[in-house]
């Protein structure tokens, strides 16, 4: 491993010493009965997810079959659970908490919550929100299954800042990704101030993707005539990549040209942005002309790219 990597390595293994630290104070003494974080976790699972099957369980909690099959049995005999067999599948068992095992569930939930009350109290707001940031932050980079679950929202208002953090998005990731100078993110500015100035959401639509309302992606249609309209600011960070989101965008904005009445839809891409473009071409989209450009701190081929909707 190179240094930056033998560092990142290392402070996440620190993170997860001290982690693994507090859940085991956790699991010794904030719910203070006779089930650990695990069978507290199936407990709570088994009463909030519909249809609830052992095998949802393996798949959701990543857990050993054996090892949740006696944590069942025991929940079962303890009257805390009990099964119901599908009348479509016969060997399919649902399983649901017994009166007795939400009531325990409540009392668990409490004493949970009362315990982190108890961790965060001399915190203070600020860090208490510092904090929460954070968690959802090692959430969403390394939950990728809660994307493929559709998780992150899609919105189409246009509200104050969502344009400034669209810069940044292209600032930083076309820095990072593809090398590009400050210009380009002037060049990104400028427009939007030439958008704006023709702006109408009769004619125009954004779509902002957020995860823990944080924006990771976006994309919009920006109408030039009646017929003929741009697709623009097509972004995602490269953690969200390859689970779905980009092509769940790009379906929305092809649906509403569509519905709008739109014929024709064009949009700019550099030469390099080969997985970009192969989405493109494999929505329909052929190249039309291309042009030299060296404004960016490289030497770029820019191509247009046109569908007949």
């Amino acid at each position: 491993m190179n240094a930056i990597n033998t560092q990142l390595v290392h402070t996440i293994r620190k993170f997860n010493r001290f982690y693994t630290n507090i859940l085991g104070l956790l699991d010794r003494h904030m719910l203070e009965s006779d089930f650990s974080l695990s069978e507290a976790r199936i407990l709570y699972e088994i009463r909030h997810i519909e249809n609830c099957t052992a095998k949802r369980l393996r798949e959701e909690l990543r857990i050993d079959a054996g090892y949740l099959s006696r944590i069942l049995k025991r929940f079962e005999k303890e009257g805390l659970i009990y099964r119901e067999q599908s009348a479509e599948d016969g060997r399919l068992y649902y399983l649901y908490p017994t009166e007795y095992g939400k009531e325990t569930m409540a009392k668990l939930d409490e004493r949970s919550n009362q315990q982190i009350l108890e961790m965060i109290r001399e915190l203070g707001e600020e860090k208490q929100k510092n904090l929460v940031q954070s968690m959802q932050g090692i959430e969403s980079a390394l939950a990728r299954d809660s994307f493929k679950n559709n998780k992150f929202t899609l919105r189409s208002d246009l509200q104050p800042g969502d344009v400034g953090q669209l810069i940044h998005l292209h600032g930083r990731i076309y820095a990072d990704e593809c090398g590009y100078n400050h210009f380009f993110e002037g060049y990104v500015c400028k427009t939007f101030y030439n958008f704006f100035e023709n702006y109408s959401p009769n004619k125009d639509r954004f779509w902002f993707a957020e995860l823990n309302g944080e924006m990771i992606g976006a994309i919009a249609i920006v109408g030039h005539s009646a017929e003929k309209a741009q697709l623009r600011w097509f972004i995602l960070r490269p953690e969200y990549r390859g689970v779905g989101i980009g092509q769940k965008m790009l379906k929305e904005a092809l649906q509403y040209s569509r519905e709008k009445g739109y014929k024709t839809l064009f949009l700019e891409n550099t030469e390099d942005q080969q997985k970009a473009i192969k989405m493109y071409t494999k929505a329909g989209f052929r190249k039309v002309s291309a042009h030299e450009n060296h404004a960016w701190g490289k030497d770029l081929i820019e191509q247009t790219f046109e569908l007949n909707l």
